[in-house]
Order: structure tokens, then sequence, then C-alpha cells
């Protein structure tokens, strides 16, 4: 698992807000290793969510300097429902305490629990670099593939992708009051692939074949988010490759033919996810789609590591300019 820097995070962080001086409505302004301004914008007070999260809240502040006659605005909710391994989970429980205002990410506790110990891309892009007010449903679990019954798991509790997305339609999905999301106001985002490859990719047989097996698994679990509710169902999602884990220490390990061997198969199921991704919205009205390539920027990293504030592109440990976690 990786630790992103705020710095490798800007490619991703394009559908989101950017900082400012003053912390406006929703956005971060406080915690552990937070760096930004603490201040926030006239008719908002940063209000203390745990020791990881502080956040500008509006309405418990001074009043804005102007005013508009009128009803009070609604708040108009926005919602992120996450999916996938070890790289974006932070141990959110559906069955646990669900985001609200104050607790955008219902549980764990900010920044939750990662396999990094700090802040991941999760954290990153819903509060350090989002200025809105976004409820967070994380249902990524450690060491998930996307089916069991195509790559196994580590251990067998692990949740895999089809688990996951059948937790989101057994519950959530139904929009109850607790969690009234549209089809509007939703992002769906996966990001899996990483354990399939790096389980799977030494094995016999056709390797390229057996990328689109686990993509066709994948994608019929994409329709099935879209279509639970032909008028209602997801409608935006963010797909996210597979990055260049040839390159992490222990595949280094594992000698050059093994890097190798890894690369050619990460390298050719990113060309079928984006094709795969084309042909989803082609074939689906209305839905939206976007790719961040995290095989080019974790690239860009390794290339020139002390650029980004990195010790080098292979240490292995813990500590702030240390790449792999």
């Amino acid at each position: 698992m990786l630790h992103l820097s705020s710095i490798s995070f800007v490619a991703l962080a394009s559908f989101v807000s950017t900082a400012v001086a003053q912390g406006v409505s929703w956005s971060q302004c406080g915690g552990i290793g937070w760096t930004g301004s603490t201040a926030c914008v006239s008719g908002n007070t940063c209000t203390y969510i745990n020791d990881w999260y502080s956040q500008c809240i509006p309405g418990t502040g001074p009043p804005a300097t102007t005013t508009t006659a009128g009803p009070a605005p609604t708040v108009k909710a926005n919602y992120w429902f996450s999916f996938g391994d070890s790289y974006t989970q932070t141990g959110f429980t559906p069955t646990g305490t669900l985001p609200s205002v104050g607790n955008p990410f219902g549980n764990p506790p900010y920044p939750g629990w990662t396999s990094s110990g700090g802040e991941n891309w999760i954290d990153y892009a819903a509060a350090v670099y989002n200025n809105s007010l976004l409820f967070t449903y994380n249902y990524a679990y450690g060491g998930a593939t996307i089916d069991a019954n195509l790559v196994q798991p580590y251990t067998p509790t692990v949740l895999s992708l089809t688990d996951q997305v059948n937790q989101f339609l057994n519950s959530v999905a139904t929009k109850p009051a607790s969690t009234p999301w549209t089809s509007a106001n939703a992002l769906f985002s996966i990001w899996i692939g990483i354990n399939d490859l790096g389980n799977s990719y030494y094995l016999s047989g056709d390797r390229a074949a057996f990328s689109d097996t686990l993509l066709n698994a994948q994608f019929a679990l994409v329709q099935k988010l879209v279509s639970f509710n032909s008028n209602a169902g997801a409608r935006n999602f963010l797909f996210l490759n597979v990055p260049c884990t040839d390159r992490s220490p222990l595949m280094i390990g594992q000698g050059a033919t093994a890097q190798a061997a890894l690369k050619t198969v990460i390298q050719g199921f990113n060309t079928k996810l984006a094709a795969k991704v084309s042909a989803f919205k082609s074939a689906n009205s209305g839905v939206s789609t976007f790719i961040w390539d995290s095989y080019a920027s974790f690239s860009t990293i390794l290339n020139s590591p002390t650029t980004y504030g990195f010790r080098d592109a292979t240490t292995y440990g813990t500590g702030a300019d240390i790449f792999w976690k």
C-alpha cells in the first residue's frame, strides 16, 4: 500500500474544488497533520469532529455580510460510494454510524483504518481537497479481488468487489431517509484489480484472456449498479486503473523476470479497462464516466521520487518521505 502525498494527488483532484485561503462551507479546517487554513469564511465555524478532522460548518458562526431574502437554503448533499481494496479502504462498516452533517465519513473516526496508517486518497479527496458537503460511504476492503471465485483473496474473510456491491444494494441503494442520494448527486468509484493481477499473473494459461474474464465480472457488477433501478440507479462513475505495482519492493525482490511478467499483465489489463469503460458508457444512456490513470501518475513519481518529496522509489517502511508503506 502506498501513502499518497498531496502532490501526487493533484491529478485526481479535478472533480473536487481546490483549497482556498479561508475554508468555505464543509471544507477541512484542522486536525492532526493538517497544514491548511484553520479559519472559515463568514457564516461558518471551524468545528472539531475528532483529533484528525475539523470542518467548516455553516450556520454556526457570525452571519455573512450579505443576505438574500427568502427561505433558508436547502443543504444539497453529495454522496460518494467507493469500492476497492487496501489502497482505498478506511474501515467503513455499513451497519455502523452513517455519514451525516458534522460526520461526513460516518465510521470509523477520520481518517479511518488505512493500510498506510494515515490519510489515503479517499481522505484527501473527500476532506483535504473538497469544498462541498460530501457524504462518503467507503465499502472498500483490504485484500479484495473482483470475485473470490476467480481469484481467491489472501483470506476467505475478505469482502470482494462482488460482496461490496451487494452490501450497497442490500442497504442504502433503496435511498432511505438516512441516505437520500440521487443519480445526479452521487459518484461511484471503483479501484480494483491490484490483487487480482498480483495473485494470478504467474499462473499458466492465457493471461490476456483472463483479464477479459476479470473485467467482464467487474462490469457485470457495474451494470447492476446502473440497472437495479432503471430510472434512478448509479449514473456517475470514476474508474482507477492498476498502478505499476511491478515496481514495488515486493516485486523487486521477486526478480526481473517476475517484474516483467506482472508489468505486461498490468498494461494489458489497463488497456482493456479503458475499452470496457468506453463500451459501457456507449451502452448506457445518461451515464458519465471518468478514468484516473494511476499507472501513469505512479510512474511519474517513481521516475523522480525526490521531486515529489520521497526518499527514493524502492524503500519500504514508515515515514513521510517513503512512498511504499
